[in-house]
């Protein structure tokens, strides 16, 4: 399984709009795509005006996620109204290998 993370700055002011979005755009797509296995976005604020968003997601080969993102893979992708939102536009993503079983049941059985 390979983790895709993304992550960028954004006004706080502007941080529940944005994850809607996020929501609306990018975890859709994600969604949508075969061998997608799941998603999530992570937000933390960074000072009064700046917060950070990581989206992760998780699929079942590279090539999938090529079917997303297209080529090369580690380019981030981006939708029409992102730029209203973003401080950072980050040009790449990072990919990891996800070893072991990542689901939350997982998670809590081993807890």
């Amino acid at each position: 399984m390979i983790l895709r993370e993304w992550r960028a700055e954004i006004r706080r002011s502007e941080r529940d709009a944005y994850v809607d979005y996020v929501r609306a755009t990018g975890l859709a797509g994600y969604a949508g795509t075969p061998g997608n296995l799941g998603s999530a976005i992570a937000v933390r604020d960074l000072d009064a005006e700046r917060s950070e968003i990581v989206t992760f997601s998780y699929w079942s080969s590279m090539e999938a996620i090529a079917a997303f993102a297209g080529e090369p893979v580690d380019r981030a992708r981006y939708y029409p109204e992102d730029d209203k939102y973003l401080l950072t536009r980050p040009d790449k993503v990072t990919h990891y290998e996800v070893l072991g079983d990542w689901s939350p049941r997982a998670i809590a059985q081993d807890g």
